[in-house]
This record gives C-alpha cells, structure tokens and sequence, in this order.
C-alpha cells in the first residue's frame, strides 16, 4: 500500500515556490507522499516559465513529492482537483482546471525520472477575491470565493482525492479527464498550427485535427482557443 499523500508536511509561512521546496526535499531523499504548503509565495510557477500569482493566505499552495512515476501524473492532478470543485470544473489540456471558464487551477509536474521522484504543484484559488489579484488577471481568473478557514478542509479533501486518482487504472483516470475536456471540439492553435481539438490519447497528449487534413499529437506546449468558451 503507498505511503499516504501528506506526510510528512512542511509548512511556510512564505516560500519562493513550494515546488522549489519540494523538489530540494525530493533530491535530499524525502519519501513518497511529502507536503510542502505555504501561505505565499514570492516567485511560484506555472507552466512555460510563467509566474503564479495569488495573495497571501487565500490560495492553496502545495507540492508533493512523488516516487511511483507516470506520464499520467499531471492528468491526475487535474482530475483530481476537478473532483474537488465539482461537476462545473472543466480541464485545459494539458493541466488547468477551469470554473466557468476561468482559470482557477494550475497543475505543474517537474520530473527527474533518472533520480526517481517527480514534484507536482498546485495553485487553487480557494478564497482568493478578485479584487486582491492583479488587474491583468481579474478577467481570467476564477475562485472558489470561500474564507480562508476552509483552505485545509480544501487541502484534505484534495489530498483524497488525489490519492484516489493515482491509485486508479489509466483508462478509468483518462475517461473522467474526458468528461470534463474543455477544449474537445473546439478550434484551437499552437506555437506550429491550427485545427480542431479531437481529445486526448492514452498517454495524455493532445489530439488535434489540423486545418491541413492530418491529426497531430501536441506532447507539450501552449494552447490557444481561436474563440473563448460560450
């Protein structure tokens, strides 16, 4: 049986970036299941570089360290926190959770596969209140709009159903990422094309009917829908 999601924890009260933390403690030999959670974080990440940002004390900031690998891994945590939002949370390939069509998740998986461990980090606006983000992100961004007591009920509740998820077989975890695909059926584009949005396949890409006729399997990048969600 693994070793409960969680334990150990080390908590901050401000951090440069859990996931900076967490993959130090992964590197030092720190078990399956360890927790770093902060209430800020002065320089936390997002994918390709990009920053996260989020007032102190009002999101859920966390990372794991995780020794049983998969390239499923950020689908999990996707799918996981979608779990916790509810039957409103929808996915953006290939890891943003969305709540009416805003962003109010991000999942970043940073692998060291030849070492053993990867660290999965999560930002989840839990009490975050739009008028505390910056100008720029209001827009786009959404939030649960709970208080800030309920970021550790948020926390144990997630940690539950992330276990539960990485526990699972890969076409059950996959089935319920499609169920909530925001992006299946829509035209999209990306750093080399265009096209339709066709799901994604067993190891988690994303499939794209392209506007020239072939089907492509995009492995990583950033994708852009041509027209926002109705």
């Amino acid at each position: 049986m693994s070793t409960p999601l969680g334990l150990p924890r080390l908590h901050l009260r401000s951090t440069d970036s859990t996931n900076e933390r967490a993959r130090v403690l992964a590197r030092a030999g720190a078990p399956h299941g360890t927790l770093v959670t902060a209430a800020e974080q002065t320089a936390g990440r997002g994918r390709q570089g990009r920053s996260w940002s989020a007032p102190p004390g009002r999101a859920l900031l966390m990372s794991l360290v995780l020794r049983e690998l998969d390239t499923l891994l950020p689908a999990a945590g996707a799918v996981a926190v979608a779990d916790v939002v509810g039957d409103d949370a929808a996915i953006k390939w290939p890891n943003d959770v969305l709540l009416h069509g805003g962003k109010l998740a991000g999942i970043l998986v940073e692998a060291r596969p030849t070492s053993g461990w990867a660290v999965m980090g999560i930002g989840f606006n839990v009490a975050v209140r739009r008028e505390d983000l910056p100008p720029e992100l209001r827009d786009s961004a959404a939030t649960l709009g709970l208080e800030p007591d309920a970021l550790e009920p948020t926390l144990d509740a997630l940690l539950v159903a992330l276990a539960r998820r990485l526990r699972e077989r890969p076409e059950t975890l996959l089935a319920a990422y499609r169920e909530r695909d925001a992006l299946l059926g829509r035209q999209i584009r990306w750093q080399r094309g265009a096209g339709v949005a066709a799901g994604i396949d067993a190891v988690g890409r994303l499939l794209v009917d392209c506007d020239d006729g072939t089907r492509a399997a995009l492995q990583a990048g950033e994708v852009h829908l041509v027209t926002p969600p109705a």
